[in-house]
């Protein structure tokens, strides 16, 4: 279990305090590893338009997080109907996936476009702020990647998971459907009893060692994710379908125990693997579930006005 630590600094970029210059809009951005989206606010605090497009985890690179989180501000500001937004009159608060490496924010940062402002944290931190309204809580979030966050009265944090795709991230899709992957291999050459999902495996990727191997050497974690809906899909006609399930839950709820090992806190679920796996965790787990007050959006609102006001 990881000790609990005072809250990270966010990663900065603009003027900070009352001599900065004033910004038109203030946008929440929530960023993983199948899609980003944006909530732009006037200065009042008000939404104005929502816009949505490709990832932007750093781990997938950060000029394509850039172009992605460009695209839906500017998707944001079109449904906003204000047509085309100047990054030079924003402030961008971000809550991005890996962003808890602090060299790859650090760099992420580093390359900002032009926006006034930034502030960027980890899509766990944005999330639970936005979930809990900033009062204590713990968050878990499951989808393309895991990672489980508790934020104390003190402010203090504890963070379990996070570790990323190729190594981590127990639980979430793209873990999921490295498991998945890895049992239609099995099966292939005779370790594992073939049944539907090994079957739905290779229908899509295709039924030699040559297809598979071809298939994995592109894959990355958005790729092995898409493989985890065969999963839930095959849980009822395929055992390994369901043993797999049966672990992602026992990972996330370790996950779980790991930050708030009293069960002390509300809790909330994020993401479409843990929602959809949420029926089968513990009644104990299930019973500290609560509706999020808010998004990760609105928490990244809430850290960039935290960080610049």
């Amino acid at each position: 279990m990881q000790p609990s630590t005072p809250p990270s600094s966010p990663f900065l970029a603009g003027a900070a305090g009352s001599a900065a210059v004033p910004v038109r809009f203030w946008i929440g951005v929530d960023g993983g590893g199948t899609h980003t989206r944006a909530r732009l606010f006037d200065a009042g605090g008000h939404a104005l338009g929502e816009g949505q497009a490709g990832p932007s985890a750093l781990g997938q690179g950060l000029e394509q997080a850039w172009e992605h989180i460009q695209q839906a501000v500017q998707a944001a500001a079109q449904a906003a109907g204000l047509g085309t937004v100047t990054p030079a009159d924003c402030a961008l608060g971000l809550g991005l996936s890996g962003a808890n490496n602090p060299a790859l924010a650090a760099a992420f940062v580093a390359g900002n476009p032009g926006f006034a402002r930034v502030a960027l944290e980890g899509d766990a931190v944005t999330g639970v702020l936005g979930a809990h309204a900033g009062r204590p809580g713990a968050l878990l979030i499951a989808g393309t990647g895991s990672i489980a966050l508790a934020h104390g009265a003190d402010g203090s944090r504890r963070q379990a998971g996070g570790w990323g795709w190729l190594n981590g991230d127990e639980g979430s899709g793209a873990w999921l459907g490295k498991a998945a992957l890895r049992h239609a291999q099995r099966a292939l050459d005779g370790r594992d009893a073939t049944g539907t999902l090994a079957r739905a495996v290779w229908a899509l990727l295709g039924t030699s060692a040559e297809d598979l191997l071809a298939w994995q050497a592109q894959a990355g974690q958005a790729r092995f994710a898409s493989l985890a809906p065969l999963v839930f899909e095959h849980a009822e006609s395929d055992p390994k379908a369901q043993q797999l399930l049966s672990a992602a839950v026992q990972q996330l709820e370790d996950m779980v125990h790991a930050v708030d090992p009293e069960g002390a806190l509300p809790l909330v679920l994020s993401g479409s693997v843990a929602q959809r796996l949420a029926p089968r965790f513990s009644a104990a787990l299930r019973e500290r579930l609560v509706a999020a007050q808010g998004d990760a959006m609105d928490g990244a609102l809430r850290l960039l006005q935290t960080a610049f006001n």
